[in-house]
């Protein structure tokens, strides 16, 4: 009789602490690591990891699956990566709380903010809830492939809190604030992680318009913090209002909420591709907040902050140009049967783009920073591939090159904007601000801009690239896995996991170090109606393990959906 559930022997441990790996067994009962050494006892299923990296599951604390994992039983892309935790609500967007009459509404707004399509949602959500207690119990009720944890929304709270004045961005009440507060409240008592908010003037709705929650009054923010505070935990996600602002006006925020709750405090951080180095400044800022009590991270996402674009996505040099306009609804192939005629492409080619309640969408011609994607796809592309130098090269108008080159692979050739995190062309500066005391490795927004970026894939990205690839300033195995683990877990409260320790969640990947591979990214067709999203791959990783049950085994989904809601901050099981 097997004395364990599952035993993984022989593996190189990758404990996810910092420490220099080593070679054990690792042995698993009732979804909990139980023993690590040597493992005399046998389990009811063996695992040969000789010759392998065994690592926790990795943590992304930056997603927005709050609709896939209503319509889909995986969270894919991240669970491809070794991903066995998201958290999502981020960016204060969301579909809770929400009355019936504003279903349409917040479908507008993750239309907008997060490119998914209204009538994807339209077709996925089975709207089985109201209040954000309840949109936790339908998370519940369904199955998946791995954990998923949910911050409070700030922009579907304001509108439930005040109807359409919160939706038109009216300066709350002291009434609305009370409300607030006390759902606030309500939510974290029913296990919400926290609560996040958006200050960022790009996240606009389909239409156009700001998001509800932008531009809110810091009293309304410090209101929410305070129902944190009442229900006595919580942590506080934001997106700041960054370049219209500066870090010397939004950090301080941050370090007031952080200081009036005493709960961690986590935004986003990057770099622009020229001018100041203004993240250093912020860093600066957060050191000095922290080292006076505040607990902030700032969130930095590991390669370039990038869009892909093509004719079969949601940007292109071409879509705001009226003559694309006309044929954008085709399907592929008639659409590329129409790009190809010399009539169509000279007329394009002579066209300006129009305006756009897309911000991202007026920026598809940043041909400075586009480079064509490859297989396996380069993250830190020398200047000299871009298109624009290419073009220059060739004598020919970057739009001529650009425009040809997506005409490659039937119409399914991809190039990619490194729209940030990539100053002088190198990823030396994400070096500096990944290595800060005060960052935390996150931003895969995995279930959100299925037309535009799939950024989910980063695990796989840090592993090959930064610890294996890189050809200068790698970072050691053992940081990144503690970047991928335990740091993000700890930063969120997630404590049961993030770790290879007796106790903790058998969250657990076993990995082919030296086969790891990130292919490049291709649209599926996979979503509720149908609907176009991008998804990546990767060879590589052996097993996946959520909970003690193999969800993944050498890239392919067993069937196994031990995946569950996590309610609230996790200690490690005694």
């Amino acid at each position: 009789m097997a004395n364990f559930d599952c035993v993984i022997r022989g593996g190189t441990i990758v404990d996810g602490g910092g420490g220099e790996p080593f070679v054990a067994d690792i042995a698993v009962r009732d979804g909990r690591i139980a023993e690590i050494g040597h493992i005399a006892g046998s389990g009811s299923q063996e695992i040969d990891a000789a010759g392998k990296v065994v690592t926790p599951g990795f943590v992304d604390i930056h997603t927005h699956y709050d609709g896939q994992a209503i319509w889909s039983a995986r969270m894919t892309p991240s669970s491809s990566h070794g991903v066995t935790t998201v958290v999502m609500g981020n960016c204060g967007v969301g579909f809770a709380p929400c009355r019936k009459d504003d279903h349409d509404l917040l479908i507008n707004v993750m239309e907008g903010v997060e490119d998914i399509p209204g009538a994807v949602m339209a077709e996925g959500l089975a709207w089985d809830w109201e209040t954000f207690p309840q949109y936790l119990d339908a998370l519940d009720s369904r199955l998946r492939d791995i954990d998923t944890a949910a911050y409070l929304p700030h922009s579907p709270l304001r509108v439930y809190a005040m109807g359409a004045r919160g939706a038109n961005r009216e300066i709350a009440t002291d009434e609305d604030l009370t409300r607030m507060k006390a759902i606030a409240r309500e939510a974290i008592e029913a296990g919400a992680l926290g609560f996040a908010s958006s200050r960022l003037f790009i996240h606009r709705t389909a239409a156009g318009q700001s998001i509800p929650s932008f531009a809110a009054a810091e009293a309304e923010l410090q209101a929410i913090a305070g129902g944190l505070k009442e229900a006595g935990q919580g942590v506080i996600q934001m997106v700041m209002n960054m370049p219209q602002l500066t870090w010397a006006d939004e950090i301080p925020v941050l370090r007031r909420l952080a200081e009036t709750t005493g709960f961690p405090v986590t935004f986003t951080l990057g770099a622009a591709n020229s001018g100041p180095e203004t993240w250093r400044g912020a860093l600066d800022m957060v050191d000095a907040a922290n080292r006076a009590g505040a607990h902030i991270t700032a969130q930095v996402f590991p390669r370039p902050i990038g869009m892909i674009l093509g004719y079969n996505l949601s940007v292109n040099p071409f879509c705001l140009c009226p003559t694309y306009k006309a044929i954008a609804h085709l399907p592929l192939a008639d659409k590329i049967r129409e790009l190809r005629k010399p009539e169509i492409r000279a007329k394009l080619l002579s066209e300006k783009p129009g305006d756009s309640a897309s911000i991202l969408a007026t920026i598809g011609r940043w041909f400075e920073f586009m480079f064509p994607v490859q297989d396996p796809p380069n993250y830190e592309p020398p200047m000299e591939t871009s298109i624009k130098a290419q073009a220059e090269r060739l004598g020919v108008p970057p739009e001529e090159l650009a425009y040809d080159m997506l005409l490659q692979d039937d119409g399914k050739a991809m190039l990619y904007i490194a729209l940030g995190n990539f100053p002088d062309g190198s990823l030396d500066a994400v070096r500096d601000m990944l290595t800060h005391k005060d960052t935390v490795l996150g931003l895969g927004d995995g279930g959100a801009h299925y037309g535009m970026i799939c950024d989910a894939s980063f695990p796989t990205f840090v592993l090959s690239y930064w610890t294996r690839d890189r050809s200068h300033g790698k970072l050691p195995l053992a940081w990144a896995v503690k970047a991928l683990t335990q740091d993000p877990a700890r930063a969120v409260g997630l404590n049961d996991r993030g770790l290879i320790a007796p106790g903790y969640k058998a969250d657990i990947n076993v990995i082919d170090y030296d086969g790891l591979r990130l292919h490049a990214p291709k649209v599926v067709f996979d979503l509720p109606g149908g609907g176009r999203r991008l998804d990546q791959t990767a060879d590589g990783y052996d097993v996946t393990m959520v909970s003690g049950k193999v969800i993944n085994r050498g890239g392919r989904p067993t069937g196994e959906l031990p995946g569950r809601l996590v309610r609230g901050p996790q200690q490690v099981a005694s």
